[in-house]
Parts: structure tokens; C-alpha cells; sequence
């Protein structure tokens, strides 16, 4: 819909096709306590800015809903619901377009089905016992509708963090394992973390810019909660919760999971990488002037390590009842037949323009810079896409 707004603009004749309802993973794939990691002030869109009481609070799923709907009915966008697309391919210098509703030919095509179409699952799940409960982040609704019993969350990027302590303050013993994760305060010196990233202009970095690209678009996504308290979600918060650490899990054998005895490099790296990006916040307060409206400098304790974690856990024991994936997700591009997606189901693609002439897309992390993975970046990527779009259609058909 930010795409939409751009090409109204420029007066370029579109659709936007939409296989559910407006807002449709907001209202269907969401778990029900779920609120932004961005705060309020930071929800905005082309011409369309969050106006509540609250600018510094975090919207809920319901409230992003309703965000989104308010946007398309004021840029009076052409959505069509319910429409699936199946299949989009070459054909007469454009795209021909299959979908559940009847065909469209097209000159251009964007893609803006994002990232997270699908859990990504290890494969050695296969290996669970059947008695185990397993979900993902799009099966998950609240913790009473697990089983009673103990609960294995694997993953602790944001979803993870956010689930364990929810589960947990449930009443069900969770056991979290830990991966590689990105660990920051909520606030720091009195300002939201995601101000300074704002203010400080990492957010502002060029996909171009970055010494790697590649590592950039797969970080998992940091360990951030939004509340009304502003509260911090590390592993020490966890722990003071009561929640079992134990490694990455590396494999299913015999009915047993098996994990990683190296969580203790794991936690020291993302604490050093913390430090080093809070570091740079504080070079840039003092270089341009900013240390007396924030508060001083700070330091993080250290996350504590285990002094002995298990490396094993009988899946058959009866102890664990349950298992939440919260592993990342992958993009689905199995309607696209234009071969533009990786050896690794990544779409091939410069900023946006994607390995095909008249071919787009946007929503991907890090697609035009660092900002361009939360709500708040699709504004400046969707103009520079549909700048790039608008000159493609101007050229004569030779020249395209």
C-alpha cells in the first residue's frame, strides 16, 4: 500500500492483490499479547503518522490493524481482497499474472509478500515424538491453549524472548535454547534504544554501505519487548524468571534433543557486539553535542552464564509437553515463475530491483537500509522503488 500511495501520485494504473483481508497476517498470524517492538512514534506511513496519546507506547495487533486500514481508506488504495496470486511470468515485454481471481497482464510487478510467509523449521523436527506438542509463531495463541506441562522454546531473538516469558509467567516450566541473538536494553540514557538508533542515523546505513550485506539481512531480530512498562528482555531477565537455558539444539536422537555446550561463547559475543553498538551511541551524543539532553553513559551487567547446563532432554519423559519454534522464517515465492530466487529461496535483487526488467520488490529486511526492516522504512523504500519503476515505463519498448 505504500507502493500504492507512490504510484497514485504519479498517476500509474495499478492493483493491489491481496489473498486474505486488509491487514491479513496482522489479524491471522499473530499470537494475541503481541504488540510492535517500534514505538508509537515511529508507526508511520506515506502521509500517515500515528496521532494517539501514547507516542511512546507500542501498539497492539489490533491497533496496527486498524493503523493500516485507516491508511488505505486515506490514500484510497485499490485493494482487492481475497484474490491469490498463483503464478506471475514472463510474457510480451511484461508479466502475466495468475491468480485465483482471473488473469492480468501487467508491464511491472511488485512483490510485497515479505519475508515471513513460512516457519522456518529444522528439519530434525521430524524426529519429535508424536506425543509432543509442536507449533510455530503462527499456530501460537497464549499459553492456555498448550498442554499442561513443560515447554521448549527454541529461539531467542524477539519472538522467542517474548514467548518463553510468557509461558512461563503461565505457570508452565519453559526451557528456552539458546541460539545466535542480538541482546539491547529497551531503554538506554532515558531514550528507547530504537531512538538512538533513529537519531544516531544506524537505521539511515545504504544496503550498498554495509561491508555485509548478506549477514545484515539474515541478524535475527534483537531481544525487544513492547510494554507499558518499557521494560528490558534479556537472558537475564529470563533466568531471574525461571527459565532453563540450555544451547542450540542440534539434533533429535532416540527421542532425545540434543544441544550445543557452547552457549557460553554464544552469550559473550552478543553482549560484546551490545557494548560496541551502545559505544557508538555515545560517540555520537558527545560528537554532535546531544550528552545533556539524554542521561549518562551506561553499562550492562554481563549475561550470566549457566554454571551447568544440560546437554540432553528425554522428549519421551513426559517433562516436556510442548514445543514452540520461534526459529525465523523464510519468504515463499513458489507462484513466482521468473527465475529471480537464490539457491537458498532469497530473491536476487539490488535495492529493490529485482534480476528482471520491470520486476520489484519491497518489505524485505534491509532491503534500501537498515530501517527498511520495520514499518517505519517502507516509506522512503517504497518512493525510491516506484521512482525506479516510473522511469522503466518511460523508456521506449526497445529500451526496456
Amino acid at each position: 500500500m505504500a507502493a500504492s500511495y507512490f504510484l497514485s501520485e504519479r498517476s500509474i494504473d495499478h492493483a493491489v492483490l491481496e489473498r486474505g483481508e486488509m491487514a491479513n497476517s496482522w489479524r491471522r498470524e499473530r499470537w494475541d499479547s503481541l504488540r510492535l517492538l517500534t514505538p508509537n512514534w515511529q508507526a508511520r506511513l506515506p502521509g500517515h503518522r500515528y496521532d494517539g496519546p501514547e507516542p511512546d507506547g507500542y501498539l497492539t495487533v489490533a491497533e496496527v490493524t486498524e493503523f493500516i486500514e485507516r491508511f488505505a481508506a486515506a490514500c484510497r488504495a485499490p485493494v482487492r481482497t481475497g484474490v491469490n496470486v498463483t503464478s506471475v511470468r514472463r510474457a510480451d515485454g511484461g508479466y502475466h499474472v495468475t491468480t485465483s481471481h482471473g488473469e492480468i497482464a501487467c508491464r511491472s510487478v511488485i512483490i510485497a509478500s515479505g519475508a515471513c510467509n513460512r516457519p522456518a523449521v529444522p528439519p530434525f523436527s521430524a524426529a519429535v515424538p508424536a506425543e509432543v506438542e509442536q507449533l510455530t509463531p503462527f499456530d501460537y495463541r497464549a499459553p492456555a491453549k498448550l498442554p499442561d506441562g513443560g515447554v521448549v522454546v527454541v529461539g531467542a531473538s524477539a519472538t522467542g524472548v517474548q514467548l518463553a516469558a510468557e509461558i512461563q509467567r503461565s505457570g508452565r516450566p519453559v526451557t528456552l535454547s539458546v541460539g545466535e541473538h542480538v541482546r539491547l536494553p529497551r531503554t538506554y540514557r532515558g531514550r528507547d534504544v530504537l531512538w538512538w538508533m533513529d537519531a544516531s542515523g544506524v537505521w539511515d546505513q545504504r544496503y550498498d554501505e554495509l561491508d555485509d550485506l548478506t549477514r545484515a539481512r539474515r541478524l535475527p531480530s534483537p531481544q525487544l519487548v513492547g510494554t507499558p512498562e518499557r521494560a528490558t528482555l534479556d537472558l537475564n531477565a529470563l533466568a531471574s524468571l525461571g527459565v532453563e537455558m540450555v544451547g542450540r539444539w542440534g539434533a533429535v536422537r532416540d527421542g532425545r534433543a540434543l544441544f550445543s555446550g557452547g552457549m557460553r561463547n554464544v552469550l559473550s559475543l552478543a553482549d560484546l557486539k551490545m557494548r560496541r553498538l551502545l559505544g557508538t551511541f555515545d560517540e555520537w551524543a558527545g560528537t554532535n553535542g546531544r550528552d545533556a539532553e539524554v542521561g549518562p553513559p551506561e553499562r550492562f551487567a554481563p549475561t550470566s552464564v549457566p554454571s551447568s547446563t544440560r546437554l540432553q532432554l528425554d522428549l519421551r519423559s513426559g517433562e516436556i509437553r510442548a514445543i514452540v519454534w520461534a526459529t525465523g522464517f523464510r519468504p515463499d515465492y513458489g507462484w513466482l515463475d521468473v527465475p529471480v530466487v537464490d539457491a537458498k529461496g532469497q530473491l536476487r535483487h539490488e535495492g529493490g530491483v529485482v534480476d528482471s526488467p520491470g520486476l520489484y520488490a519491497l518489505g524485505l529486511p534491509v532491503l534500501r537500509r537498515r530501517r527498511s526492516t520495520f514499518i517505519c522504512g517502507i516509506e522512503d523504500d517504497a518512493r525510491e522503488v516506484v521512482d525506479h519503476l516510473s522511469r522503466y515505463l518511460s523508456k521506449p519498448d526497445a529500451d526496456r
